[in-house]
């Protein structure tokens, strides 16, 4: 079986688009011809969909948005919302009391498509990152006043962490039969996002289940990502690339391109094209 390339996945914070930037127009012209050779586009984002919509115009040329981090997917040409999950509320319940008796500042995120919208609980010790997000969506927050507030449907909890990797690493093993995935802060790029979702929740199961509707193979997948919540993705991926500006221990395990300023997406996506259309013709 031949090579070939049927559908490319980017991420987009630090992958396609900049901190502070705008997707290059080396990058957004690359999505463009994908387009014109019949290739699928998706974008998959840890962002909420409010967050997403308001960094991507409605004319963005990609076919797909998988957001927060799999838990949603849209259909980007009509807009409809073709598959989400969610957490009951019940489980919630017990997710959120694990995370107070641990003195652990989160946030109960309302199941899609109003998963901007969340209810919070705030220690009161210090955690900047956090006050941050809780600042940029204040109209949109419910402070928790007592446990059974976090008795609800959620899309996901999000607590918010130090830099501290073993701190993640042991309060990770606290939870039994749920999907933690680990993300850089996009606000401060240091703090650490616990992100808890279903347990089948990832990028990468986002991307399995569109390739099945769109009867597309893993194999014939391209993919591109940047942090750490990615890695799903990146092993679901038959060739799959992280952007310069990736953490050192993911360029170790993966191809890397230029970075997210230097056109890294386009660069990488061009090569694999090339080498596939080399290897068909040989």
């Amino acid at each position: 079986m031949t090579d070939q390339i049927r559908i490319v996945v980017s991420d987009l914070d630090g992958t396609l688009l900049p901190s502070m930037g705008e997707v290059s127009t080396r990058n957004y012209e690359c999505l463009q011809q994908l387009k014109e050779s019949g290739i699928t586009r998706v974008i998959a984002t840890g962002r909420t969909l409010y967050s997403a919509m308001a960094v991507l115009p409605e004319d963005f040329p990609i076919d797909y948005l998988i957001f927060s981090s799999g838990a949603g997917i849209m259909d980007w040409k009509s807009k409809d919302l073709i598959y989400s999950q969610q957490i009951e509320a019940d489980e919630v319940l017990e997710l959120s009391k694990i995370l107070v008796d641990h003195e652990i500042d989160f946030m109960i995120l309302d199941p899609i498509p109003n998963n901007h919208q969340f209810w919070y609980y705030k220690t009161g010790n210090k955690n900047s990152d956090f006050d941050r997000r809780l600042n940029l969506y204040k109209q949109f927050s419910t402070p928790v006043g007592n446990i059974q507030d976090t008795k609800r449907d959620a899309c996901q909890i999000l607590a918010i962490l130090p830099n501290k990797e073993a701190w993640f690493e042991e309060l990770k093993t606290k939870f039994d039969n749920i999907k933690i995935i680990r993300a850089t802060s996009p606000l401060d790029h240091e703090s650490i996002w616990m992100e808890i979702f279903p347990l089948h929740i990832s990028k990468g199961h986002g991307c399995e289940w569109l390739c099945q509707r769109l009867k597309i193979n893993a194999s014939d997948s391209f993919v591109i990502g940047n942090d750490y919540n990615d890695i799903d993705l990146l092993e679901w991926g038959k060739h799959s690339y992280v952007v310069d500006n990736a953490p050192l221990e993911l360029k170790d395990k993966y191809q890397v391109t230029e970075s997210v300023i230097k056109d890294g997406f386009a660069i990488a996506v061009e090569k694999v094209l090339s080498e596939c259309s080399v290897k068909n013709n040989a």
